[in-house]
């Protein structure tokens, strides 16, 4: 593997942390085909017990071209987080281009039923370079 950049951003005390990588068995740069996994990590660091209800992100590739994905939970789940806990899933993104970017946010809602909005921090996806320090191990 390789040495992960982590982009994270903090909300009213709730930390989300995002780890992308680049899946080059899954994909195919002659058809235009490019695979992202990218794993999430949310901490609440906060007072308040808080349950995710939904998740907005903004795909871009490297055109500029603008897709939204919207909807309820994260991989099939709307994870409750009490004070000190944290939730941590895998998911993935292709694109069109060899470069791109995403992010968004999270929308939450504590025990009150108050609901907010948690950024989901933007992040670079970047094909690996052996140029670059940390990625050449990725040619192994």
């Amino acid at each position: 593997m390789t040495n992960q950049t982590s982009y994270t951003a903090n909300t009213r005390e709730i930390a989300v942390s995002v780890e992308p990588t680049y899946l080059e068995e899954r994909s195919s740069p002659e058809n235009s085909q490019y695979f992202w996994a990218y794993r999430v990590r949310i901490e609440n660091h906060g007072p308040q017990t808080v349950q995710l209800l939904s998740r907005h992100w903004m795909i871009s590739n490297a055109r500029g071209e603008l897709t939204e994905v919207k909807g309820p939970g994260v991989v099939g789940e709307q994870p409750i987080l009490k004070p000190g806990e944290s939730f941590e899933y895998t998911s993935g993104a292709p694109l069109d281009t060899p470069s791109g970017m995403m992010g968004g946010a999270y929308q939450m809602e504590t025990e009150s039923g108050e609901r907010f909005d948690i950024e989901i921090p933007t992040f670079s996806l970047l094909l690996p370079n052996p140029d670059r320090p940390n990625h050449g191990e990725l040619l192994n």
